[in-house]
């Protein structure tokens, strides 16, 4: 049996994600492929409490950057042992809707915390199981926050409520990333159409793994 392929999909608030792994998860479901979606924080029950203490409870209102690190940190943690690894070893094809990418771009640095002490935790924490390939989807900041009240009306979780600044630093963290790791990162234009941001991953994904073929 084939050992699966790890996708994730990454980028700033309101830039599609959620969108694209969808009609991702579509085309690949038609082809039989097994496909299993994650996302963070969450995807496991600890994963989930964590992902309410970290976007909704009260408690999390005044959360230092360290603990949000470690919060996000053990939620990856459970989700590769309890659920990635696991379905990869199976042939599953997982599509992560944010990774350790976004941990190393907004506690990193979006917070300011020292970006070695960032990779190690990453290394504890996933091991081996890095993504094999990863979707940016880059909007700017004004389209990012005009998507997301859109979408979240008047109830914007802690992590949306930040300043533009932060978000310009997660944005210009991606792009540094992206560039750095070309082997892994696809930089998609998010302002595309819904539609050609599909064809555009499809097309790189048969490039790579000929998928469709």
């Amino acid at each position: 049996m084939n050992k699966g392929i790890f996708i994730s999909f990454e980028g700033s608030e309101g830039c599609g994600k959620s969108t694209q792994i969808n009609r991702l998860s579509h085309r690949l479901e038609k082809l039989g492929i097994d496909v299993l979606h994650t996302r963070e924080p969450g995807g496991t029950k600890l994963g989930e409490s964590i992902r309410n203490l970290l976007q909704h409870a009260p408690e999390g209102e005044n959360m230092t950057s360290e603990s949000e690190l470690l919060l996000f940190a053990s939620s990856r943690a459970q989700l590769v042992r309890e659920v990635i690894a696991p379905a990869l070893e199976k042939g599953v094809y997982i599509i992560a809707d944010r990774f350790l990418d976004s941990t190393t771009i907004y506690q990193g640095k979006g917070r300011g915390l020292d970006e070695e002490f960032v990779k190690q935790v990453h290394d504890f924490t996933v091991g081996d199981f890095y993504p094999d390939c990863t979707f940016l989807l880059d909007i700017t900041v004004e389209e990012g926050r005009r998507r997301v009240a859109d979408r979240s009306g008047d109830k914007p979780d802690r992590m949306e409520r930040e300043p533009n600044s932060f978000f310009e630093m997660v944005r210009s963290g991606y792009l540094e990333m992206a560039k750095a790791n070309e082997k892994r990162f696809v930089l998609l234009d998010g302002s595309q159409s819904a539609d050609a941001i599909e064809d555009e991953i499809w097309e790189h994904l048969n490039k790579k793994y000929g998928i469709g073929n």
